[in-house]
């Protein structure tokens, strides 16, 4: 893929000459540290770029973002593969840096793609957005290997850390700044262990996960200090802990599950956690902070100060939403659960919800999670799997739409994500219907040969 990107960046950096860049990028952590990467990259050329963060590509953003064309350079990252039949039409090149499923027979000759679907072997160049905007860069320019460190918060973003493909592992070793350790994956690594605990939902432990006496109760039981951190820990005392969580979660889901690679980053002059930078930029854009987020991770002292306080408002948000979600009436049927909160959890963060249940014990392996919530007189819609196994969700959500469409044919309904995280928009006057096509295509059953 990398003679792939060269290509790329020749034909960018010619056609790009002289003319200002527009930088459209996705609103979770991969699209903002992608977002970010171009940015530096950019600035260090001189060029002229503005910047745009957006939930999901809708017709009307396109149509008016394409309308800048020919007078700037128009340049998706993190999305856009989903949408290669609203370009069909365009006598301009526009550039696409995008990991999602992509259709080939949709690609014309004005449309500049790099994607690891497209290449030979997808597997080995599996790669985020931001990963993919990193290796743009350093194509680009070998100064800008210090990127490295913005690729990888988007590729724990993306929760691609439990299965690194060649590509990811390279741009791993190019981030000098990065520490990793084995352990239990628990996050903060680089915060005391009693709030640790208490805030872990990934993975969720019984007794522990929400609850401060739990938490302190577990570091009595291992004579673990209350104020060390994970990354603290001694060989022994981190197997006393993995045992404490393991004994507390038997019967729930894979034993394996709480074990991983602790990322441990040198970000502001401090070693952060990884997964904690990436929750916090997660946070701020969620929010409809996305400028604080990009000037986060261009490592802005005061948009640290902001973005700490999103984060704490964050948390709350995520806490008050768990417990709406823990009690609301579910549609639930065989392999699938829906959770309908209509205004009750913000539309921004019913993803992150679906994706905090997924890990808990409440749901068998494979059960698919749909996320439902108001965004002003649309709906936002976000699914999840529990555990690594399971239907691809991009797919399921693909087939529910194109069913739709047949009774909806002037919906604005359209699909993005990958295998194991997907989402999509409806209108909210059709609620009703889109969840009764829903629940037909869930309740389809594969049967394995």
């Amino acid at each position: 893929m990398l003679k792939e990107i060269d290509t790329f960046v020749k034909e960018f950096l010619k056609i790009s000459e002289n003319k200002p860049i527009r930088i459209i990028s996705h609103h979770d952590t991969d699209g903002i540290t992608s977002a970010a990467i171009l940015a530096k990259t950019f600035s260090r050329l001189d060029k002229k770029f503005s910047i745009r963060i957006v939930k999901g590509l809708e017709n009307s953003i396109i149509k008016e973002e394409l309308t800048r064309q020919p007078a700037e350079i128009i340049l998706f990252s993190d999305l856009a593969s989903s949408n290669l039949d609203h370009f069909k039409d365009i006598t301009h090149p526009v550039f696409i840096i995008d990991h999602h499923e992509i259709d080939k027979t949709k690609i014309n000759k004005n449309t500049k793609i790099i994607n690891p679907h497209l290449t030979d072997s997808p597997e080995n160049n599996q790669a985020t957005g931001a990963g993919l905007c990193y290796l743009f860069a350093k194509a680009i320019s070998s100064n800008n290997q210090g990127l490295s460190s913005l690729a990888v918060i988007g590729l724990i973003g993306d929760r691609y850390e439990t299965n690194l493909s060649k590509i990811n592992q390279q741009i791993i070793r190019d981030a000098t700044d990065l520490q990793i350790k084995k352990g239990i994956a628990i996050y903060p690594a680089t915060r005391p262990l009693r709030r640790a605990l208490e805030w872990s939902t990934n993975p969720f432990i019984p007794g522990v996960t929400g609850s401060s006496p739990g938490a302190m109760e577990i570091l009595r039981e291992t004579g673990i200090p209350y104020d060390k951190t994970l990354l603290e820990l001694s060989d022994d005392e981190m197997s006393k802990l993995i045992t404490a969580v393991m004994i507390r979660r038997t019967g729930y889901n894979k034993a394996d599950d709480i074990l991983g690679n602790l990322y441990i980053l040198k970000f502001f002059n401090t070693k952060e956690d990884v997964r904690e930078i990436s929750t916090l930029i997660n946070a701020c854009s969620r929010l409809g902070y996305s400028d604080i987020a990009i000037s986060y991770c261009l490592e802005s002292e005061s948009a640290k100060a902001q973005a700490l306080d999103i984060y704490t408002k964050y948390k709350q948000e995520l806490v008050s939403g768990l417990k709406v979600a823990e009690k609301m009436e579910k549609i639930k049927g065989k392999g699938f659960v829906i959770l309908n909160a209509k205004d009750q959890i913000k539309d921004a963060i019913v993803g992150t919800i679906c994706s905090m249940l997924s890990s808990s014990p409440t749901y068998d392996e494979g059960t698919i999670l749909i996320g439902m919530a108001y965004s002003e007189d649309k709906i936002k819609v976000s699914a999840r799997i529990v555990g690594q196994e399971g239907r691809n969700l991009k797919e399921v959500l693909e087939k529910t739409v194109i069913t739709f469409r047949g009774e909806n044919p002037l919906t604005i309904a359209e699909v993005g994500g990958h295998h194991f995280a997907a989402g999509c928009l409806v209108e909210r006057d059709k609620e009703t219907s889109f969840i009764e096509v829903l629940k037909k295509e869930l309740e389809v059953e594969i049967v394995k040969v």
